[in-house]
């Protein structure tokens, strides 16, 4: 399929953008116009594989059918009313997040940076109710190379300077300590510690995977101190990592769940906490809340987004194809690569400085028609949807192994 003559094109797209976008995002030179599955195409018509999937939010991949099927039914019969009225499609949607996560309630919200920002109101709330904390006197432990969101109160305990540099003056409440380091939140964790807030893989900082046993650190330290346990897996969780939640690599049940991204199919933001009902039960109505938070719309794609995954044939397909990557990333290493951690259908790949930074090796990749990501240094993140096939990915591969033997 062409664009039509009418149409500008990528260079001319990309122009217009300058003098009227805020300049915070710096994205590769393709203009997408169309997609499909892990497939997308740009005004011109030319291909490229998605091996980033929206950093997860795009995980049953691009216009998956039912999805696309449920915002289509949705979309002919109501879209909102505000929460100041029920509808009739949240309530199932909080049903079956609820079980598929094997907790109790759900507060929905829109973007991830909303779960996070209603996560750390709920651990403050339940600390000073139900653990009696002294007022204002409530502290959260995170840990450092942390990607929560990019509100005031989330940069505040950021660890990257590009993050936090002129947005000052920070919120305070928060400590912070090295990630996988069971011994150093031991020290942080104190009478006053609402809740321990951490990324079972921390996805921004170039998918870091702590040690087999960190995770279920975490749980017997919060039991044993008596503050919670929350869980952003806003990337990790809903099948990326061949589990519908991270956490279930070490059998553990955090009190809180921080979802998003995924939740939405693509096709509009959902997130949502999910808790126990004595956390959030503490809320009471008019104490938090948002306009579009469950609207019917959404409630409507994220339960059709549920549905998918309680099949588990997600979850496999990460985990079986998550081989794949791995074997095939293992085999790059000393030609290129000097190192890769991966998870499921999810990778940071670290590139030998002296052929490219993390960004140069993504535009290359981009002219071989593979869409990457960089993050810090020469640091790749691959996270494709999980309807990609071994043969694609063996493609993006093969593609990957001839960029990295190209010259500067």
């Amino acid at each position: 399929m062409t664009a039509p003559a009418h149409a500008r094109t990528s260079d001319e797209l990309i122009r217009a953008e300058e003098p009227v976008l805020a300049h915070n995002y710096h994205p590769l030179p393709v203009v997408v116009a169309r997609a499909e599955g892990t497939w997308v195409e740009d005004v011109e018509g030319r291909r490229y594989l998605d091996m980033l999937a929206g950093y997860s939010a795009l995980n049953f991949g691009h216009r998956h059918p039912a999805l696309i099927e449920a915002a289509h039914r949705q979309l002919d019969r109501l879209t909102l009313t505000s929460r100041a009225f029920h509808n009739d499609r949240l309530a199932e949607f909080a049903e079956r997040l609820a079980a598929l996560t094997g907790l109790d309630m759900v507060l929905p919200m829109n973007t991830g940076a909303e779960a996070v920002e209603s996560g750390i109101k709920v651990a403050r709330k339940w600390a000073y109710d139900v653990k009696g904390v002294p007022a204002d006197r409530a502290t959260i432990v995170v840990a450092a190379e942390n990607f929560h969101g990019r509100t005031t109160t989330i940069v505040s305990f950021s660890t990257d300077e590009t993050a936090r540099a002129g947005f000052g003056p920070f919120t305070p409440g928060f400590r912070i300590v090295p990630y996988n380091d069971l011994a150093a939140l031991e020290e942080a964790v104190d009478e006053t510690t609402a809740a321990v807030l951490i990324e079972p893989i921390q996805g921004e900082a170039g998918v870091i995977i702590p040690d087999q046993g960190y995770l279920a650190g975490v749980r017997e330290l919060t039991r044993r101190k008596g503050c919670l346990f929350i869980a952003d897996e806003i990337q990790s969780g809903l099948g990326r990592t061949g589990t519908t939640l991270a956490v279930e690599h070490e059998s553990v049940v955090p009190d809180v769940l921080l979802l998003g991204k995924a939740l939405g199919g693509g096709i509009v933001p959902v997130s949502a906490v999910v808790a126990r009902r004595e956390v959030l039960g503490v809320l009471h109505p008019g104490q938090h809340g948002s306009t579009f938070g469950g609207n019917p719309l959404s409630a409507a794609v994220g339960t059709a987004v549920v549905e998918l995954l309680e099949t588990g044939e997600f979850q496999r397909r990460a985990a079986e194809l998550g081989l794949v990557l791995r074997d095939g990333l293992a085999g790059l290493v000393g030609r290129g690569v000097t190192g890769f951690r991966a998870r499921g259908l999810w990778a940071g790949v670290d590139v030998d400085p002296a052929i490219g930074t993390g960004r140069e090796i993504s535009r290359r990749l981009m002219q071989e028609g593979i869409l990457v990501k960089d993050t810090h240094g020469s640091t790749i993140r691959l996270a494709p949807p999980l309807t990609i096939t071994a043969d694609e990915l063996h493609s993006a591969l093969g593609s990957l192994e001839k960029v990295l033997g190209q010259e500067n």
